[in-house]
């Protein structure tokens, strides 16, 4: 199925904020009572959640958005840190009007996610941390896979411009190697890369993926969240596996974490998007799983 069939009945749209310049926006069930924010990984966009947005916006107001200096957004020249996303996040939400919101966020957005919950709490009714960056890793497995993972990025911004080829290749980090075939399609690629081939993205993307060198630097203090949180988490995700979700839902009293049960690696709302969709509905609509 075609991306722009999964957004059919949402907005895309460019919202303009403070410091940041325009912020591309994909928006469904506007006038709903409660707001779910969805944030993606490093390097992406809202096309993540091209499977979630319209499917939740029965109940939800919902809206996946491009971080700054990331997909179709501006990409001013800062020093990214995620620390700017999380005060992205917070001028966005000023520029839609919106007070307070669940959140829910991918790896590198799960990672800000946790950052704004903690310093902006009052702004946030629910955490959502799937498969998220940010989190202690304390597996050996794990760390190698993240060493891997900075090693292979700081090729990909080494080495000239963006093709189909590396961006297909990068791309399956991301999935389960039985979802390769059937879920990296030609036009998923396609997306990316052209967000990739967007004006600013070469002097910007060395810093954008950068961030992910500062991991340790920037590790969400799990004991400071004082919000209802749910880790979504899949035996197969890379870095962040299993005991490091468990380690740390242990710090929240009271944290839920669900693993999913079909096959998913780093992208279950995408792999997965009936399950996914399912159990997020019940935690934000109750706390519940």
């Amino acid at each position: 199925m075609s991306l722009w069939l999964d957004f059919m009945g949402a907005e895309i749209r460019y919202v303009e904020t403070a410091s940041y310049g325009k912020t591309r926006i994909a928006e469904a069930g506007k006038g709903n009572k409660e707001t779910i924010l969805f944030l993606h990984g490093v390097g992406g966009h809202c096309e993540a959640y091209a499977k979630n947005v319209v499917a939740l916006s029965d109940e939800f107001h919902v809206i996946a958005y491009d971080y700054v200096g990331q997909g179709m957004s501006d990409k001013p020249l800062l020093d990214y840190t995620p620390l700017t996303l999380v005060d992205h996040l917070r001028e966005l939400m000023d520029s839609l009007g919106i007070d307070k919101a669940h959140l829910s966020g991918e790896s590198m957005g799960g990672w800000v996610s946790g950052l704004f919950t903690i310093e902006y709490p009052e702004r946030v009714l629910r955490l959502n941390l799937n498969t998220a960056a940010g989190l202690p890793i304390i597996t050996d497995k794990g760390r190698e896979e993240l060493q891997g993972l900075i090693d292979l990025t700081s090729k990909a911004t080494t080495q000239g411009p963006p093709t189909f080829e590396s961006v297909k290749n990068r791309m399956k980090w991301l999935f389960h190697p039985n979802n390769h075939d059937t879920m990296i399609t030609d036009e998923l690629v396609n997306t990316r890369l052209t967000c990739y081939r967007q004006p600013g993205s070469k002097e910007v993307a060395p810093k954008v993926l950068g961030m992910i060198g500062m991991h340790d630097d920037y590790l969400i203090p799990m004991e400071k969240i004082k919000k209802e949180t749910l880790f979504l988490w899949t035996e197969d995700n890379p870095c962040h596996d299993v005991p490091c979700a468990k380690n740390s839902a242990a710090k929240i009293p009271g944290s839920l974490l669900y693993i999913m049960k079909k096959d998913a690696a780093h992208w279950p709302q995408y792999e997965s998007p009936e399950e996914f969709n399912t159990v997020i509905r019940q935690f934000f609509r109750s706390g519940t799983i």
